[in-house]
């Protein structure tokens, strides 16, 4: 029974991957200094105003969240209070030119992963990822973007896990015009219990940039 929902939400997510154009990231960086109080010069996040590093996503990725601020597919009533957060600052970009420019510069800023701050059991949550989550997020956790799934590899532990749980208790993907995040909010939910959301996040940890 798992594996077909895993086949079923992998040809779901593909049936809706959106085309994308390249944008300027030279434009995209004016648009840049809005984030840079919570987030920093390089994107490189910041745990302290629960603001996650963002440089190691695909631009397709940031730029699909933004959008889902913007729309308030995110960040709406019964979402966390970091989502409902993002939210204005997202709507202060203009329009979808801004959204793909921006999304361009985050993505070729640099900086290093973030230091370990959840501890789990990195085999076990090798084997929940390889079980449940590689199908769309692939071997290594570098993403998809044909499946509309982002890199998680470099990622922020912290931030990680406090996405999983907000997919879980129905504080992210629960918006009816956020298809990938009810896809993700399933596959969130087959993991046993919350060991097993830090398991995952050890390991994606552990695979560093």
């Amino acid at each position: 029974m798992i594996r077909h929902t895993l086949l079923f939400l992998a040809g779901a997510a593909l049936a809706v991957a959106p085309a994308f154009a390249d944008g300027d990231a030279a434009a995209g960086q004016a648009s840049y200094a809005t984030c840079i109080a919570c987030h920093g010069d390089n994107a490189q996040g910041n745990k302290a105003l629960n603001a996650p590093r963002l440089n190691h996503l695909e631009p397709v990725y940031i730029a699909a969240q933004l959008n889902k601020f913007r729309s308030g597919a995110r960040g709406g009533e019964g979402a966390t209070a970091t989502a409902k957060t993002m939210a204005p600052m997202a709507a202060v970009l203009a329009d979808d030119a801004a959204v793909v420019n921006v999304a361009a510069y985050i993505a070729g800023l640099e900086s290093p992963a973030s230091a370990a701050t959840v501890e789990g059991d990195t085999n076990m949550g090798a084997d929940y990822y390889n079980q449940f989550c590689g199908a769309c997020h692939g071997a290594g956790a570098v993403g998809n973007p044909a499946l509309n799934s982002p890199r998680l590899a470099g990622g922020d532990d912290w931030y990680l896990q406090a996405q999983l749980l907000a997919f879980r208790s129905g504080e992210r993907g629960a918006h009816p015009d956020d298809k990938t995040g009810k896809q993700m909010r399933a596959m969130a939910m087959i993991l046993p219990n919350e060991q097993a959301v830090r398991d995952v996040v050890a390991y994606l940890h552990s695979l560093g940039q």
